[in-house]
């Protein structure tokens, strides 16, 4: 019986840790078990122990694995898979997701995202509406391979996704509040580069401006990214407010590994990788998340700093990316 009440306690304490301190961990449990607040405080001191049925909605709920509180070495982790069950490829509903997400992270005191680029952050696009149009267009025809668009031609006076662009808008903002360590390689342009590239080849884009407003934007992305790196500062195009966030960005020009998240959101950590191009799976699994951690940690060790200093090794980076995205004007891609 008391080993039964050391793991209940375990679990919830590891509940406490992942719940922001403005939510009421009894209120939360009442809801989800159905059960009166007594009764859940009778279960957090362990005068009963959580039923089968209660421990499978608790570990529903919030992503756990029974794994680490029953102390397993074992090698298989429980990862939090957000729209997996989703029927439909609605991506106004992924942007909601996306959304939902950064507003339970600004939930948090203390917000910090590490970002291993093998692509251009997914908000970063947001910056602008040409480019973000584009992006969003590539993920319903080529992606998703929406019925909606897979015949369709990419035009900007019939492609704008306003409100899909509204919410890229508010995720944006949300994470100009976190402090970000970024790593980037000269290749995390490439995948953007090469579908421009391709839909011009191919004939996707409608007419020539449209190809060159597009590039136009993915200039000005990279100009304002630039001026970010430079100040150390979040910002949004033509707000000269700054926002709360700093960024510190490394480039790695050895290694280039997969799209990586990890947050710390005050004392709870937490690691994220890209599955199905646009999904994430994620975990708050301690020896994942350590590892995780420690792989980042290493990669800047062989990187360099350019944001707020290492002014000529920063000139030359974007200097490149640009280089890279006039080719693409010029169609040399």
């Amino acid at each position: 019986m008391s080993e039964n009440n050391d793991l209940q306690q375990q679990l919830f304490r590891h509940l406490r840790q992942q719940l922001p301190p403005h939510i009421s961990l009894v209120d939360e449990l009442s809801e989800l078990l159905d059960i009166s607040v007594d009764s859940v405080y009778r279960r957090i001191r362990g005068e009963k122990l959580i039923s089968m049925s209660e421990l499978k909605k608790i570990c529903e709920r919030y992503g756990i694995s029974v794994d680490q509180f029953l102390h397993l070495e074992n090698e298989t982790l429980l990862f939090h898979a957000p729209g997996l069950n989703d029927t439909t490829r609605d991506f106004g509903l992924y942007m909601k997701r996306m959304k939902e997400h950064f507003a339970y992270f600004s939930s948090f005191q203390s917000r910090q995202i590490f970002y291993l680029c093998k692509d251009i952050p997914f908000w970063y696009f947001f910056l602008y509406p040409e480019i973000a149009a584009f992006k969003i267009f590539f993920w319903e025809r080529t992606v998703n391979n929406n019925p909606a668009f897979v015949s369709s031609r990419f035009s900007l006076e019939e492609h704008r996704f306003s409100d899909c662009f509204d919410l890229g808008r508010e995720v944006l903002a949300i994470h100009n509040t976190m402090n970000s360590v970024e790593l980037w390689n000269l290749e995390s342009i490439h995948s953007t580069i090469n579908q421009i590239a391709y839909y011009q080849d191919a004939g996707i884009f409608k007419n020539t401006d449209d190809f060159e407003q597009v590039v136009t934007s993915f200039s000005l992305l990279l100009d304002h990214l630039e001026e970010q790196v430079k100040t150390g500062n979040k910002s949004m195009p033509g707000n000269a407010a700054v926002a709360p966030g700093f960024i510190e960005f490394y480039v790695n020009e050895l290694i280039l590994g997969n799209n990586t998240i990890l947050l710390r959101l005050d004392d709870r950590e937490t690691a994220m990788i890209t599955y199905n191009i646009l999904s994430y799976l994620s975990t708050n699994e301690e020896r994942y998340v350590r590892k995780t951690f420690d792989t980042f940690h290493n990669l800047l060790k062989s990187a360099t700093l350019i944001s707020k200093t290492g002014e000529k090794e920063r000139n030359k980076f974007f200097n490149r990316l640009r280089e890279k995205v006039q080719a693409l004007r010029n169609g040399h891609i």
